[in-house]
């Protein structure tokens, strides 16, 4: 059963690597990635696929999915992201998510991770990732929702009185702006608009919807409203391309 090798260990191990986020981003996003390849494989095969990675950052993921077999694309608007690491890594491109430069159905897996609560139009992402998918192809995405503990990011857990709140008290605090910005590169992005969008596209098949930290058992607080928002952590929709 697709979803089974989600065991406590590897949620502990996630969320381990989730504190260190911040001072330790080789770890958390090393795990992060070995992790997002095991999971993707089970729904689809990383040798020979070759894979689009929206917001794809320093490089983390693409030596992962490279090491599993992937022919791997990375797209990120961020010099500085690009750069986090040292030099620019091989294979990347500077460009939107929003308005991707790759053309209608020309790849395998189209793959985001902790990007779409970054972006001001995360539907539009949403629709270009399945846009340049080929049909049958595997699209997979995930997000902070905005109602979870680390909706807010470094800002969290203020969020929750507003995110123009909790923006302010950071800069009280700290004297300086947060690196996610609310309206500007933090935005609201709850799972019920996400499952609405999935739900109602025309172009591809929602496969599944779970929250990506937690172990199998624990993947029916997706089907619950208002829990799921607070309870899931980060959300994790697999569609098929038509």
């Amino acid at each position: 059963m697709v979803g089974r090798t989600n065991t406590v260990d590897r949620s502990v191990q996630l969320f381990r690597a989730f504190l260190k986020e911040q001072t330790d981003p080789d770890h958390f996003y090393g795990v992060l990635a070995a992790d997002s390849v095991r999971q993707i494989s089970e729904y689809v095969p990383l040798n020979g696929a070759t894979i689009l990675d929206v917001g794809g950052g320093p490089g983390y993921f693409a030596d992962a999915f490279r090491a599993a077999g992937a022919r791997y694309v990375g797209i990120d608007p961020d010099v500085g992201e690009l750069s986090a690491r040292g030099d620019l890594p091989a294979g990347m491109i500077r460009a939107s998510g929003t308005e991707l430069p790759i053309r209608t159905g020309s790849v395998d897996i189209c793959y985001s991770s902790n990007v779409l609560e970054h972006v001001a139009d995360p539907v539009r992402m949403l629709d270009e990732m399945v846009r340049v998918t080929r049909p049958g192809g595997t699209v997979f995405a995930s997000f902070t929702p905005w109602f979870s503990p680390w909706g807010g990011h470094e800002t969290a857990p203020w969020h929750f009185l507003g995110g123009r709140y909790a923006r302010q008290r950071y800069i009280r605090e700290k004297g300086h702006e947060p690196k996610n910005k609310f309206g500007e590169s933090l935005f609201v992005l709850t799972i019920g608009k996400a499952l609405r969008w999935a739900r109602g596209t025309s172009d591809a098949v929602l496969v599944r919807a779970l929250p990506r930290y937690h172990p199998w058992w624990a993947t029916w607080i997706v089907r619950v409203p208002v829990l799921r928002e607070l309870a899931s952590w980060n959300l994790v929709l697999v569609l098929r391309k038509r």
